[in-house]
């Protein structure tokens, strides 16, 4: 309370004791707080340090309004934002806010067994990894791994640790081994404690597949394609063998290959950087997608596209005397030479497949001096008839379709003015040459047909699976097209070939035990490699199986080549499948 004093008189001076000079003159004169503390830095044992003798002043009251004013603004904001939340938006945050509570968790389902005809697992589980039986199967069986964006459509997939198939029978059936994900919900509370957790949907286990392949045989045959490559400088190779009944596929190889299980871990990269910089490129299945120029295999559609025309009765024999020439017909003292790989004399269309007489099939294919020839387009109707320039459709990704010649081919890719379509075209691709190309498996459909009398099948792998395949039927592949020629047309070719392995071109097929019937092949790869071919079928007089197979891109002084692996697989059916080859 302030200190009333005696005032003097109006005029008198009041003087604070220890001011010294200091003085004030006031009316109704009152002594403030300040006034008493003035000079209280004369006291005994004063500490400034410890604020002994600060002085607190009373707050603006312009401070306070503005803070009134401030949580009245916060207060208007906070109640528009919950009227937001509780009503005009209530429900929509209601539901997110439930689903920050329950999680849904995804629930794999254990992916189907891949298996081979007899029941020998290919592909399966194992501690939450997948196991493969390796030996020549990785093209088959492929790989899985986690998807990428061009896999699925399912986002929530994409962030899963869900695996699907990437290559193989694995991708192409992935929905039948895959079954189906299951649904977990997890309810959490705010510290992200696990309070209940109830499974919505079961998950269901993928279906497991059968396949035709043999797998013991593919392991062999595979074998034998790596052998003799490494051994002879090809630089890879392929095969397939087939039921000649069904179309099934009792083995399908392609050399180089990569580990299934390495890509399916990821690990180790040294390894999966190694295939990536072979050149060889063993990311490739060379039984489908690799595309060769066939050679002298085609001379079985040529025959039966002639006998067909009317172009040559099959006795009729044409003389070989190593080459044929044509006249240029402005200039005609120059010639151009089409030449035979040997004069073989007169042969008739047995003796000319046996041989494999390039004369013969110029002739017959272009024409030359009295007969008309094939001709271009009757060679390409033939030839698409017979399965050629489009998919086989077997059961596996990336298949390639090949080419089959034509003048409008050659327009569409020549980059110049020589673009005309000539008589030398026309004979390249009555011998296999030129611009041809095929795969492995279109050969095998091919000589199927011929081995069938005119039966064209569908191969295929899958035989059959457990479940309900994920609604996938085999009865596709049972559709079997017969083509409209004359069975006695491809008796005629077939003769040729049981002649070529007994006396031709094909002797190293003829194998106590068994009836082969087989055509060679050798296409040229510029002037230094080439294409080993083999087709054919056993046995001969009721055929079960038919073949195809390449080795890709050997030294062309090298004599070893496809036959002999024809051979070596032959031999190890009669000891270890006689069933195959006899009735």
């Amino acid at each position: 309370m302030p200190v009333k004093k005696k005032y003097l008189n109006n005029h008198q001076k009041s003087v604070k004791p220890g001011l010294g000079n200091s003085f004030v003159s006031r009316k109704n004169f009152e002594i403030d707080p300040d006034e008493i503390f003035l000079d209280s830095k004369n006291i005994p044992r004063f500490e400034i340090d410890q604020l002994e003798g600060r002085i607190e002043k009373p707050i603006n009251k312009k401070i306070f309004s503005f803070f009134i004013i401030f949580f009245i603004v916060v207060e208007i904001l906070f109640m528009i934002r919950l009227w937001t939340v509780e009503v005009s938006r209530g429900e929509a945050f209601s539901i997110l806010s439930e689903n920050n509570r329950l999680r849904s968790v995804r629930l794999f389902s254990s992916r189907g067994v891949i298996y081979d005809k007899f029941g020998q697992k290919l592909a399966w589980n194992d501690t939450d990894s997948r196991k493969y039986f390796g030996g020549g199967l990785s093209h088959v069986v492929g790989y899985i791994g986690y998807p990428n964006k061009g896999d699925t459509d399912d986002i929530e997939m994409l962030y899963s640790k869900e695996m699907i198939g990437k290559a193989g029978i694995e991708k192409i059936y992935n929905n039948i081994l895959s079954g189906k994900a299951g649904l977990k919900l997890i309810e959490i509370d705010a510290h992200n404690n696990v309070k209940s957790e109830s499974v919505q949907k079961m998950p269901v286990d993928g279906d497991s597949i059968y396949l035709s392949i043999d797998a013991e045989f593919q392991n062999n045959l595979y074998q034998y394609i790596e052998s003799l490559s490494l051994d002879k400088g090809f630089t890879g190779g392929a095969g397939i063998f087939m039921d000649i009944g069904s179309g099934e596929i009792l083995s399908i190889v392609s050399f180089p290959e990569y580990d299934s299980e390495i890509l399916s871990k990821g690990e180790p990269k040294e390894k999966i950087n190694s295939y990536l910089a072979d050149k060889r490129n063993p990311f490739v299945n060379r039984a489908v997608s690799g595309i060769y120029t066939p050679g002298s295999i085609m001379k079985l559609v040529m025959s039966v596209a002639a006998l067909n025309e009317g172009i040559i009765e099959p006795d009729k024999e044409i003389f070989s005397s190593g080459s044929i020439s044509i006249p240029n017909p402005f200039f005609p003292e120059l010639v151009s030479v089409f030449p035979d790989w040997k004069a073989h004399g007169f042969v008739d269309m047995r003796k000319a497949l046996a041989v494999s007489s390039n004369v013969y099939f110029y002739e017959i294919g272009g024409g030359f001096e009295g007969m008309k020839g094939l001709g271009i387009e009757k060679i390409g109707y033939y030839s698409k008839m017979f399965g050629l320039g489009k998919a086989v459709g077997i059961d596996l990704l990336d298949e390639s379709i090949g080419l089959v010649p034509s003048p409008e081919e050659k327009i569409a890719k020549s980059s110049d003015r020589d673009n005309i379509w000539r008589i030398g075209d026309t004979y390249n691709a009555s011998i296999g040459q030129g611009d041809f190309q095929v795969t492995v498996a279109q050969m095998v459909k091919m000589v199927s047909a011929i081995a069938t009398e005119g039966n064209l099948l569908n191969p295929h792998l899958i035989k059959k699976c457990e479940g309900n395949c994920g609604g996938i039927s085999t009865d596709k592949f049972n559709n079997i097209e017969k083509l409209n020629i004359p069975e006695e047309y491809f008796e005629v070719v077939k003769e040729g070939m049981r002649m070529a392995v007994t006396k031709g071109t094909a002797q190293g097929l003829n194998i106590y035990g068994v009836k082969i019937g087989a055509k060679t092949g050798t296409a040229e790869i510029g002037s230094k490699y080439v294409n080993s071919w083999v087709v054919g079928f056993a046995p001969y007089d009721n055929p079960k199986i038919a073949f195809s197979l390449v080795m890709e891109k050997g030294d062309r002084d090298n004599t070893i080549g496809a036959l002999y692996v024809a051979r070596q697989s032959i031999e190890w059916l009669l000891k270890n499948r006689p069933e195959y080859l006899t009735d």
